[in-house]
C-alpha cells in the first residue's frame, strides 16, 4: 500500500470510530432510559403487596 492512499484511508476509519462510538453511546442513553421506566412500572405493580394477610383456619 502507498503511503498516499494510506493517508487518505486513515481519517475515514477515524471516522467510522466516531460514528461507532456516537451510536453506541446513543443505544446505551435508550437502553438506561427503557430500563428506568420498566423499573418504574414494576414499583408501581407492587403497592399493597403484602398489606393483608388471609388466614383459613
Amino acid at each position: 500500500m502507498e503511503i498516499s492512499s494510506l493517508s487518505v484511508a486513515m481519517p475515514s476509519g477515524s471516522i467510522n470510530t466516531g460514528l461507532d462510538y456516537v451510536m453506541l453511546s446513543k443505544a446505551l442513553d435508550t437502553v438506561q432510559d427503557t430500563g428506568d421506566a420498566l423499573a418504574k412500572m414494576m414499583e408501581a405493580a407492587v403497592t399493597g403487596l403484602g398489606g393483608q394477610l388471609d388466614l383459613m383456619v
